[in-house]
């Protein structure tokens, strides 16, 4: 996209406005695959497609409804991205990484990302939640290559801590609160679309990776770097290529997502009501 990324997101953020009005809201999510659900619990909603808003790509896959909703849930203000896109749909780094920014610049302090991801293991199976404590990025890019604006964040960004530790901790209360069994792990990030080979699965496996999926990291690295802090949550749909029987396909995978829906909403309802009532503040450069 030949285009500076301030002035997309001041044009991106003043067509925002004008859709929803100024929000206020300091907590984000974003939802992945098969789990857009979420977002027919927002009250108040304010819908916006992401074709209507210039510079953001639409989604091109099945699950992703690729639209802004705004509204309360759980007595807070939020912002949603239900549904993302993908390196793999032909979309650049900065194309992927901007409804991200675009939440951080509208104020957000909390983003919450979500998305169905792979077990590379078997003590993960099918429909468990998987907490995010740490990601490995094998996506062959990082959205912050290029000339850092220092308007945006750092040019080095520390992620020792990418997923925030007392939201984490907070989450596994909620979890415990509500009988729920909650894993944790690290989520490794490949590029896709193919599913991973089973030679894959044993190297992301040997290599420290609980699970798989083909988003999420950039967004949190841009995230981060902007100085929101991250909760991150995988659904876990499938064992890895070699690990279960049969082949692997979308419309499983979408399929366990939705059935897994109910529980990831109560656990995130449950997160978003202890979260402290804090507006967001516009650090819009």
């Amino acid at each position: 996209m030949a285009f500076s990324t301030v002035a997309a997101l001041r044009e991106l953020i003043g067509a925002v406005d004008q859709h929803i009005g100024k929000s206020t809201a300091g907590i984000g999510l974003v939802l992945g695959s098969g789990l857009g659900g979420l977002a027919n619990e927002i009250e108040n909603a304010k819908r916006v497609p992401y074709a209507r808003l210039p510079h953001l790509a639409a989604s091109t896959v099945q699950g992703h409804a690729g639209e802004l909703v705004a509204g309360r849930w759980q007595g807070r203000d939020v912002l949603v991205l239900a549904g993302r896109v993908h390196r793999y749909e032909g979309h650049s780094m900065e194309q992927v990484v901007l409804p991200v920014r675009m939440l951080a610049a509208m104020g957000i302090h909390t983003l919450i990302v979500s998305n169905a991801a792979g077990s590379v293991h078997t003590r993960l199976q099918p429909g468990d939640l998987m907490l995010l404590a740490d990601h490995i990025n094998f996506q062959g890019a990082n959205p912050l290559v290029g000339r850092n604006d220092e308007r945006l964040g750092p040019r080095f960004p520390d992620m020792t801590v990418a997923y925030d530790a007392e939201l984490r901790a907070l989450a596994h209360r909620v979890a415990a609160e509500q009988q729920l069994r909650l894993q944790e792990g690290v989520y490794a990030a490949v590029l896709g679309p193919s599913y991973e080979t089973p030679a894959e699965i044993r190297m992301l496996a040997a290599m420290g990776a609980d699970a798989v999926g083909m988003s999420t990291v950039p967004e949190v690295i841009v995230a981060r770097h902007m100085g929101v802090r991250v909760l991150g949550l995988s659904c876990i749909t499938n064992l890895g290529a070699g690990l279960g029987v049969g082949t692997l396909d979308h419309a499983h995978v979408g399929e366990v997502a939705g059935k897994a829906t109910q529980k990831m909403v109560e656990l995130l309802g449950g997160i978003v009501r202890a979260i402290p009532n804090t507006p967001g503040v516009r650090r819009l450069p």
